[in-house]
């Protein structure tokens, strides 16, 4: 696989760097998209090349239109091709606003971030694959796709899009031969939740959340993108893998 290209965007932190990691450690060649966090996608890099694969670093904001060019433009540069594309990059409000109260400000924010970013970024990259004939793309959602918080409404609207941004771009690209995936985590340990730990660790350990008592990590998510990434799942298209402890699937 050492001749795979990846873009995982948001690959710096949290869940994306878990994704990054493991594609070096599974031989693929790494495109760590940022936007901030210059030292940490550095850091990634020197990771993945000390696992024996390539990798390359893009700053972009994917809300902009010049910066998503940027990204799939200096990838073609530096590989010549892309291979598969991890949609990862997202942000939660900044504050938890009440649906009641929730401010226009976020909303745009997290919408542009999080669905008209990925959107339009899958558009460019997919252009590309359909010359190629080849590439899978996977959406890297969340359980609040489907699950209503009244508190954050902003953040699982732009989920929810991006779920159906799944069905739309697997029904179209599918005579190119790409096949598109959305991977749905549920309670991860990353910097994100590291403010809401108490309340998760009671609902997970004393209040029965989920059937596997235990946070979600990384390497989690990272497994289920690497299982798409290695072609174990060549006939499925538009698919949803919960990767959620099975938080997913009603309980008596």
């Amino acid at each position: 696989m050492s001749n795979q290209i990846a873009i995982v965007t948001g690959g710096s932190r949290g869940i994306g760097r878990g994704i990054a990691t493991a594609l070096g450690r599974e031989g693929f060649n790494v495109v760590v998209n940022y936007n901030s966090a210059a030292s940490a996608a550095e850091e990634v890099k020197a990771e993945i090349e000390t696992l024996g694969a390539k990798a390359h670093i893009v700053q972009a904001d994917i809300s902009k239109t010049g910066d998503r060019q940027k990204l799939v433009d200096e990838t073609l540069k530096a590989f010549g091709k892309i291979d598969i594309l991890v949609n990862n990059a997202g942000v939660a409000p900044n504050v938890r606003a009440d649906v009641l109260e929730a401010t226009e400000e976020s909303f745009d924010r997290l919408v542009n971030i999080n669905l008209k970013g990925p959107y339009f970024l899958t558009q460019l990259v997919s252009k590309q694959m359909a010359q190629q004939k080849s590439g899978k793309i996977v959406n890297i959602t969340s359980i609040s796709a489907y699950t209503a918080h009244t508190n954050r409404g902003d953040y699982g609207i732009s989920k929810a899009g991006l779920a159906m941004m799944t069905q739309v771009f697997a029904a179209r690209m599918a005579e190119f031969g790409v096949n598109v995936y959305e991977i749905r985590p549920g309670v991860i340990a990353t910097d994100m939740t590291g403010g809401v730990k108490e309340k998760y660790d009671d609902l997970i350990f004393n209040k029965d959340l989920t059937p596997i008592k235990r946070w979600g990590t990384p390497d989690d998510v990272a497994r289920a993108v690497i299982a798409i990434a290695k072609d174990y799942l060549p006939f499925s298209t538009g698919e949803v893998l919960n990767v959620d402890g099975g938080f997913h699937f009603r309980r008596l």
